[in-house]
C-alpha cells in the first residue's frame, strides 16, 4: 500500500514529464522556438520533438554551457512565440569577464508569485512594505523583490548596491574600502528604516543582515525595534552555524520569542528560486532547498559522472534544469555542491542541503556580497 508522500511523488513526476514534453515542443518548434535552439537542433543527432517525452530524455542533450550566455545578440534567446512581449535582460555578476545574460518577460513575476504563497501571513502580513537590502542594477533580484512586495499589497524600498564593485574590492585586497562600502549600504538601510515607512518585511543577504543587526546594536536598538517581522534571505554562505547565530543572537530567539521569521532561499538568474523547508533548532538548523518543479529541477549528481544522481545524504554537484516558455536550460552544472535530500510533504521531489561553492572550483570563486 503506497503512502500519501509516495502518491504525491508519483503525481509530481508525471507532471514533470508532461511539462518537459510541452516545453521541448515549444522551444524546438519552428513557429515558437528561439534562434539559438532552432540552430542548435541542426547539430543534434536526435529529434527533440519526437525523442524527448520525459525528464530522463533530457540527458540526450549535452550539458548546458554558461559560455553560451556570454555576449550577444541577446535576441537569439527570445522565442518566436514571445516576440511581441516586452523583454527584460538580467545579468549575472560578470566577475570572470562578459556577464551571462538571460532574457525574461514574466518568469520573475511567476516565480516570486509562487514563492509568495509559501510565506506565512503572520510574519509577512499582506499590505506590508519591504526593504530590499541586496544588489541593484541589471539583476533579476531587485525587480523580483519589488514584484513580491507588490503582489502582497506592499511597496518595496531599495538601496543602491553594486556587487561587482564588492568582488573587485575583495580581489584587490582593499578591505578598508570594502568595509566602507558595506557601511554605505547599511547607512542607506538605516535611513529607510528610520523614515517612518512602516516596513515589516525585507530581503537581505546573510552578510548584510548581520551587518544591519550589528549597526542597530551600536545604536542601542535591535532588529525587532525596527518593526521587521519577516525576512527572506539568500546566499551561498547560508549555513546552519550562521543561521543559529542569527536567530539566537541577532534576532533574540526563534519566531515565537523574537517575533522575527526568516526563510532561506537558493536561487539565481538562470534557475529562479528554490524554497527551503522550515528551519528549526530541533533539526539542528539544517537548511534544505527544493526547486520550483516543474518549472525548474535541481539534482545532486556525481562529480565525475554528471548524468548519475548520488544516493540520498551523499555529496554531489548541483545540476540545474530550467523549463519555462522563456528559457530552456537542460543540465547546467552549477558552481555549487551539497547533499541530496529526500522529498518531503511540502515538496514531493528531491532537494539539496549544505550548499557551498563547488570544492574543485572553490579557490577561484569569490562569494562577495552573498
Amino acid at each position: 500500500m503506497s503512502s500519501p508522500l509516495a502518491d504525491a511523488q508519483s503525481r509530481a513526476r508525471a507532471d514533470l514529464d508532461r511539462h518537459v514534453a510541452e516545453m521541448v515542443a515549444w522551444h524546438f518548434h519552428d513557429s515558437t522556438g528561439c534562434p539559438f535552439w532552432l540552430d542548435f537542433k541542426k547539430k543534434l543527432k536526435f529529434d527533440p520533438l519526437r525523442e524527448v517525452q520525459s525528464f530522463d530524455d533530457l540527458r540526450k542533450f549535452p550539458s548546458f554551457e554558461d559560455e553560451w550566455l556570454r555576449g550577444g545578440p541577446v535576441r537569439r534567446w527570445v522565442p518566436k512565440g514571445l516576440a511581441d512581449k516586452p523583454i527584460y535582460v538580467f545579468e549575472t555578476g560578470g566577475t570572470t569577464g562578459v556577464p551571462k545574460s538571460r532574457i525574461a518577460s514574466e518568469d520573475f513575476r511567476i516565480d516570486y508569485s509562487l514563492f509568495s504563497e509559501t510565506l506565512p501571513e503572520k510574519y509577512f502580513p499582506h499590505g506590508s512594505n519591504w526593504l530590499m537590502l541586496g544588489p541593484s542594477g541589471p539583476r533579476r533580484l531587485r525587480l523580483a523583490v519589488e514584484h513580491l512586495a507588490q503582489v502582497r499589497g506592499g511597496i518595496s524600498f531599495c538601496i543602491d548596491l553594486d556587487p561587482r564593485w564588492v568582488v573587485k574590492l575583495i580581489k584587490k585586497g582593499w578591505m578598508e574600502q570594502l568595509e566602507a562600502y558595506k557601511q554605505h549600504c547599511i547607512d542607506q538601510a538605516l535611513t529607510i528604516l528610520g523614515a517612518g515607512h512602516d516596513i515589516k518585511c525585507m530581503f537581505g543577504t546573510p552578510k548584510l543582515i548581520e551587518a544591519l543587526c550589528l549597526a542597530l546594536e551600536e545604536r542601542g536598538q535591535s532588529l525587532k525595534d525596527t518593526g521587521i517581522t519577516g525576512i527572506f534571505s539568500g546566499g551561498t554562505e547560508f549555513t546552519p552555524q550562521w543561521t543559529r547565530f542569527c536567530i539566537e543572537e541577532l534576532f533574540g530567539g526563534p519566531p515565537e520569542v523574537s517575533g522575527i521569521y526568516m526563510t532561506p532561499t537558493y536561487g539565481n538568474t538562470l534557475m529562479g528560486l528554490a524554497c527551503s523547508k522550515s528551519v528549526t533548532a530541533a533539526d539542528g538548523y539544517k537548511i534544505s532547498y527544493y526547486a520550483p518543479q516543474p518549472r525548474a529541477v535541481l539534482e545532486v549528481v556525481d562529480f565525475d559522472n554528471t548524468n548519475t544522481v548520488v544516493e540520498y545524504g551523499k555529496t554531489g554537484r548541483a545540476k540545474l534544469t530550467t523549463l519555462t516558455k522563456e528559457f530552456f536550460m537542460p543540465g547546467f552544472l552549477e558552481r555549487d555542491e551539497g547533499e541530496r535530500e529526500p522529498p518531503c510533504d511540502a515538496f514531493p521531489w528531491d532537494g539539496i542541503s549544505g550548499t557551498r561553492p563547488f570544492s574543485r572550483l572553490a579557490e577561484a570563486t569569490t562569494v562577495g556580497v552573498y
